[in-house]
């Protein structure tokens, strides 16, 4: 009995096998599967291809400013740029006002006595930049949520406005988490970087992370699957 190699034995089939076996495809290779796009990093949003930033319709947006109040101009909580935030709301106010968009206020309320945000205390009032002009609605909240057990809601729902334009303070804090409350109930969410701002929080490790760096962290993630972030309200007026 022969005792050729396997190898050798293999080949000499295929070629009594005729030329028929010789022709046969190769194995189809293995699939390969991408971690992601060779370019670099993308949003969830682009991911789940739903890039296109939808158009801001007047008749449809409501403007809401967060927390524009004393305690984040003096005290532990004062946030770094202030000023250029309030400028970029009054901005954001006259474009509402151009347009017939409704302009509603949240305001953080503590219980008396509280270390920030007391009731009746100097900290809990709006800043002057930021009053509500006679007619526009203020909302007030225990929690960072603007949503939770507060009536903004049902007054969104008797406006009829689906797209919510969100600013106010901090970025990580209550605009932050109205955003991702907002998104949860299907709205359409739309942050203007420019018009918020933020404070150096020490980090779990000891570390300080800095202003700049914990506001750009914010809304960095916001803008990967929660809202449309958009740099100033230069967009909104010149209709993009």
């Amino acid at each position: 009995m022969s005792t050729y190699p396997l190898a050798l034995a293999g080949g000499l089939m295929l070629l009594a096998a005729g030329p028929a076996a010789l022709a046969q495809p190769a194995p189809a290779p293995a699939p390969k599967f991408s971690s992601g796009p060779s370019s670099g990093p993308i949003t969830l949003r682009d991911l789940r291809g739903a890039s296109a930033r939808p158009v801001i319709d007047p008749a449809s947006a409501a403007l809401v400013i967060i927390d524009a109040q004393q305690e984040y101009v003096r005290g532990p909580l004062a946030l770094e740029g202030m000023p250029q935030a309030l400028a970029e709301i009054r901005r954001l106010r006259a474009w509402a006002a151009a347009h017939h968009v409704p302009v509603i206020h949240v305001q953080q309320v503590s219980p008396p006595g509280s270390a920030v945000f007391a009731a009746g205390s100097p900290g809990d009032e709006i800043l002057p930049e930021a009053a509500p002009a006679p007619g526009e609605p203020v909302v007030t909240k225990l929690y960072p949520n603007a949503f939770n057990k507060t009536d903004l809601q049902p007054l969104l729902q008797r406006l009829g406005r689906r797209q919510l334009i969100l600013t106010g303070f901090m970025a990580h804090m209550c605009l932050d988490s109205t955003s991702r409350a907002a998104f949860d109930l299907d709205y359409q969410v739309f942050v203007v970087a420019s018009a918020t701002a933020e404070r150096a929080i020490p980090g779990p490790d000891g570390s300080v992370l800095s202003a700049a760096d914990l506001r750009r962290a914010t809304l960095t993630a916001l803008n990967d699957r929660f809202a449309w972030v958009l740099p100033s309200a230069a967009a909104l007026e010149a209709g993009e």
